[in-house]
Formats: structure tokens, C-alpha cells, sequence
């Protein structure tokens, strides 16, 4: 069994559409995985999203519910990934 991930970061890139948060935000909500922090802009027509989740309650394991944000992001035409907080600082590390 996966050890669970807690915190993780979604960035959400592509072109601006109606429906990406609403997209993004019902997938966490049927999977039990809270939002606790979230930015996004929109620059011209191109829509930009970084959220911070908490995965301790998620109903499904991490590398699944990347997988299926994944592909949730290609039906509306953007690109979504998902890193665990640590790997994510390191790789942002100066």
C-alpha cells in the first residue's frame, strides 16, 4: 500500500475555458482532497492555476489521483500535474 502524500501542489496550464475550476475543484471534492491554498491569473487568453491540497483523507492513492487529473485536464484542453510538496521543493530549490 502507498504511503499516502499530504500536501501536494496542482498546476493547472492551457488555454482559458469555462469550467476548469469547477473541473478541478469537484475531482477533489468526490475524493475527499482539501484545497488549502489556491492562486490562479489569466494572462491574455492563457489560463494559469497552482493549488495547494492536503491528501491525508484522499479516497484514492496519490499516483491515481494524478492519473485521473491528468486526463480530466486533457478533456478540457489543459495540462494538469500534481508533485508532492517535497519533491516539489526540491526541485525549486536555488
Amino acid at each position: 500500500m502507498e504511503k499516502k502524500a499530504e500536501r501536494t501542489i496542482i498546476t493547472v496550464v492551457g488555454k482559458d475555458t469555462v469550467g476548469i475550476i469547477a473541473k478541478v475543484c469537484t475531482y477533489l471534492a468526490e475524493n475527499s482532497i482539501n484545497v488549502l491554498d489556491i492562486s490562479q491569473t489569466i494572462v491574455q487568453d492563457f489560463f494559469n492555476m497552482m493549488m495547494i491540497v492536503d491528501m491525508k483523507k484522499a479516497s484514492k492513492p496519490f499516483y491515481q489521483c494524478a492519473e485521473e487529473l491528468e486526463q480530466a485536464g486533457k478533456e478540457i484542453g489543459v495540462a494538469i500535474k500534481c508533485q508532492r510538496e517535497e519533491i516539489f521543493n526540491k526541485m525549486h530549490r536555488i
